[in-house]
């Protein structure tokens, strides 16, 4: 095979490693403990996500907490109708490192999550986990693998990371009273993260379909991990929010502003 094409393909294919990872371990899990994992494959997940994104989980894990906080209102980190469309559709990743990099944010969304000695001497190294995700795709087919795979991959996690918060709070349905919105096509390729509306109306549900014409990936894997005793989730049912978990009959038109 040619190595141009292996490298798109290896790299789409971290991508989407990528984006399970994000959402089943760090979103579901971690930001909304909707989902427990046996610490066995959180300690796999972690390592996932080390090599295909060199996140540290404590910061993302606040920056997203922070989102719903103040969820598309002053100062929502990423919010679209804060900051404009084509700046967090372009931009998410500066605004997600601007406000990743502030200890106060850090310090108090994240405050239950304490790192251990494995984060500080390893895992909190973030170029050196993207150091080894690069070497595995070198010795997999050579460099041009590796530099091909590599940028397919950077592109196509932040377009798709960002495309959730750009468009899954301007375009789509909004079944449930937020400005976030579902759409069928972004869930089919962000592990369910496309079904956002379901998501802020109710954020502690380890599932984000709630309609029979919703997909969501992700949790076909979370299923398996049920199954085999890996994990186990907070509610059966998704418990909605008091005010954006409720019908939606006021936000279904919105426009930015």
């Amino acid at each position: 095979m040619n190595s141009w094409i292996l490298g798109v393909i290896l790299g789409l294919a971290t991508t989407q490693l990528a984006v399970m990872a994000t959402t089943i371990y760090l979103h579901r899990g971690l930001a909304h403990k909707s989902l427990t994992m046996d610490k066995r494959l959180a300690l796999v997940f972690r390592l996932v996500i080390w090599i295909t994104t060199g996140i540290r989980p404590r910061e993302w894990v606040a920056v997203h907490r922070k989102h719903h906080a103040f969820t598309d209102e002053d100062p929502d980190p990423h919010s679209p109708w804060v900051l404009g469309f084509w700046k967090v559709q372009l931009g998410n990743v500066i605004y997600y490192r601007r406000e990743a990099n502030r200890r106060a944010t850090v310090d108090k969304y994240a405050k239950d999550l304490v790192g251990d000695k494995l984060d500080e001497k390893l895992l909190d190294r973030s170029l050196l986990g993207l150091g080894i995700g690069i070497a595995i795709l070198y010795l997999i087919g050579g460099w041009e693998v590796a530099l091909v795979g590599s940028l397919v991959h950077v592109v196509s996690y932040l377009g798709i990371s960002a495309a959730v918060n750009a468009i899954g709070h301007t375009y789509g349905k909004r079944p449930y009273r937020n400005l976030a919105t579902n759409n069928n096509w972004l869930a089919l390729i962000s592990f369910g993260e496309g079904l956002h509306n379901n998501h802020h109306a109710a954020p502690t549900a380890a599932r984000l379909s709630f309609g029979r014409r919703e997909f969501d990936p992700a949790w076909a894997v979370i299923k398996v991990l049920l199954k085999t005793k890996l994990a186990t989730v907070r509610h059966s049912k998704p418990v909605f929010s008091t005010k954006s978990g409720q019908p939606n009959a006021v936000t279904e038109g919105a426009t930015l502003a």
